[in-house]
């Protein structure tokens, strides 16, 4: 059985809109920190999500910018203000009663991956792991010696751009972390079965972390 809940985050005097799954039992909950120009109905992303629901750990989907925000083309890459919304989200979460006792882990996809790895730096072992999908962790380069979690760093085999931003990274990370080339895909993931397979890595790496 799944509870499923739109919540509303108080950020200063802005509120954020979030859709919350968890599975009976769960005791694990991962946040989503989506890429520029998407938002918490990103289909990938809640693809993902549906699949970590079935491995019985729980979800929150939300929007890191208020639409207004969101037209800001500047906003969208302001990656400080948006690891400080995801930390901000994290510390909101830890205070609802129900999930206290949560583990909380970040899926990060493009620029939300760079703002997932810089709030699990700053938050250290607050964050059992953390998974990043086609993301840009370089723009978080600064910070990912002081990431104490568990890193899965994936990307498609044909974005070769982003694999080097991505091997450029991984060498700067000190923590448990993994390089995870998907044969035949390019950014997006758009290609057949390689969305399952960023799905079934990412569940796969939550439940052993």
């Amino acid at each position: 059985m799944m509870t499923k809940k739109a919540v509303k985050i108080p950020i200063n005097s802005v509120s954020l809109l979030g859709d919350l799954v968890i599975p009976e039992r769960a005791k694990k909950i991962v946040i989503f920190a989506h890429g520029s120009g998407s938002s918490r109905l990103s289909p990938r992303n809640v693809y993902v999500a549906d699949i970590l629901n079935q491995a019985g750990i729980a979800t929150l989907l939300f929007d890191l910018l208020t639409e207004k925000e969101d037209e800001i083309y500047a906003t969208r890459f302001d990656i400080p203000l948006l690891a400080k919304r995801l930390k901000i989200v994290t510390s909101w979460l830890k205070d609802q009663k129900e999930f206290k006792n949560f583990k909380v882990g970040y899926f990060g996809a493009s620029t939300g991956a760079a703002a997932a790895l810089i709030a699990a730096a700053e938050l250290g072992s607050e964050i059992f792991a953390a998974v990043s999908r086609g993301g840009r962790p370089d723009l978080a380069m600064d910070c990912l010696a002081q990431v104490k979690s568990p890193v899965l760093l994936m990307v498609g085999g044909d974005d070769y751009d982003v694999i080097e931003l991505n091997k450029q990274a991984d060498a700067k990370i000190k923590s448990e972390k993994k390089l995870s080339i998907i044969p035949g895909a390019t950014h997006l993931f758009e290609e057949p079965g390689t969305l399952e397979e960023v799905a079934k890595q990412a569940a796969s790496w939550f439940t052993k972390y």
